[in-house]
């Protein structure tokens, strides 16, 4: 404490000195309330994130020629990696299981088309019969019910639906001139998706280091660790949504097959495409399933067939989705539909293609590189709830066995084909909390 009694006797006779005066602040920011400053930092950095992205949406659009093949490249060499893997550990040379692989998804494909196409060319004439048969009756139903429509009006109002559905035809077919999808446009893109596709299987790996080489040094282990997870879901997400795909396909198209519904074949081959954009698209591909039993067949056998696609429905959300994909993989609902919705109005089919899997992934890097573990080589927790899962988005943490090993450090598991956490060239990077190199 300090001593209050003067050194000298005559101390106690000076006055005492003035406390230093503070020059009232003129910016005025001491009057502002601390809540409305922290609300104003975050505001101008939301903004700037805000901004970022939508130039980042701006630039994907305005090359949609160039990402869209790449994008459908990295969803399909997600879909055969594993398949090149395994040939290749049975010492298959790489590029004769890569050619296989690539010849064997075109074959299906090609082959899906071909029946669709050679089953509605054989029951065109039929179904154009039927079709006719159908609008009469519809048109006698209407002018014989209730609402007392009269025959002009009804033909006034199909002469205006034609009018109005080759207007937008008009408006659709110049748009899509517009933005580039003449034949030469879709040779290229095919090209483009091929040749990606082919890079992916051969050199993926060396990409990806390259990829993780153009982030800053420290921030390099957190990069490879996020784009890891984010790949395994992907890989997950693809190999799920083509096995729940397949099985919504044959389960619809035995029952309309079954039932004698025209063109089974082609709405199987629907399904199984619409199947890709989760919840919209299978309730759109499942309508058209029941409008074509409406009209063809009658409303008791429409009723049937809305029965089966509810079934399949409900087999698809509460047992194969659960039991094959896990909770790890799958997203809300709420945020199936808004990404889906968003996709649409940004990039149309396209876009609502890929939603569903970018939002996924972004989804596992963020919860990579908020929880921390690519510090150690670790993965991320898994939720509660999804340790019964068969697929995982991100692995279970591995098991230490006491002394083998640092509790810092992963255990390899064999038959890994690429090591979980940074990539050999990428170990020297140092850690945010470590500013020295790792040691073996």
């Amino acid at each position: 404490m300090a001593d209050d009694t003067p050194k000298t006797w005559w101390g106690r006779f000076l006055p005492e000195a003035a406390s230093p005066v503070r020059e009232p602040d003129l910016s005025g920011s001491s009057s502002v309330p601390l809540g409305m400053r922290v609300a104003a930092a975050w505001s101008w950095r939301i903004l700037l994130v805000a901004a970022v992205v939508a130039l980042l949406v701006f630039l994907v659009v305005q090359l949609r020629l160039i990402v869209i093949p790449l994008l459908i490249a990295v969803l399909v060499s997600a879909l055969l990696k594993p398949l090149v893997d395994v040939l290749v550990r049975h010492r298959w040379p790489k590029g004769l299981a890569i050619a296989l692989a690539m010849v064997g998804t075109l074959s299906v494909v090609s082959g899906l088309i071909f029946l669709a196409i050679s089953q509605i060319t054989s029951q065109f004439a039929s179904v154009q019969a039927r079709t006719m048969t159908a609008y009469g009756d519809f048109k006698a139903f209407l002018l014989a019910s209730p609402l007392h429509v009269t025959e002009t009006q009804l033909n006034d109002f199909i002469a205006q639906a034609f009018d109005s559905l080759q207007q937008d035809s008009q408006v659709l077919l110049s748009g899509a001139l517009s933005i580039g999808s003449t034949l030469g446009h879709v040779a290229t893109g095919v090209f483009l998706t091929l040749f990606c596709l082919l890079f992916m299987l051969i050199d993926g790996r060396t990409i990806w280091r390259w990829t993780v080489r153009v982030f800053p040094q420290r921030a390099r282990p957190a990069v490879d660790s996020a784009g890891r997870a984010g790949w395994r879901t992907l890989g997950n997400y693809v190999r799920t949504q083509i096995l729940v795909a397949s099985i919504d396909a044959v389960g619809i198209g035995l029952g309309a097959f079954f039932l004698g519904v025209p063109l089974a074949i082609p709405v199987a081959v629907l399904v199984f495409l619409g199947s890709f954009v989760p919840i919209v698209g299978a309730v759109v591909t499942g309508a058209v399933a029941v409008f074509l039993a409406l009209v063809y067949n009658g409303p008791v056998i429409a009723l049937l067939m809305l029965g089966v696609v509810l079934l399949v429905q409900q087999l698809e959300g509460h047992v194969l989705q659960p039991l094959i994909m896990g909770t790890a993989v799958k997203v809300h609902p709420l945020a199936v539909v808004l990404a889906v919705a968003g996709g649409t109005l940004v990039a149309g089919i396209p876009g609502a293609l890929f939603a569903v899997p970018v939002v996924a992934v972004i989804n596992v890097m963020v919860h990579t590189i908020a929880s921390g573990t690519w510090r150690t080589g670790g993965s991320a927790p898994p939720e509660p709830g999804t340790d019964g899962a068969i697929w995982q988005t991100v692995p279970s943490p591995r098991r230490i066995r006491p002394g083998s090993r640092s509790s810092h450090e992963p255990q390899d598991r064999p038959g890994d084909q690429e090591p979980q956490h940074p990539s050999e060239d990428l170990r020297e990077t140092s850690s945010p909390e470590s500013p020295g190199p790792r040691t073996p």
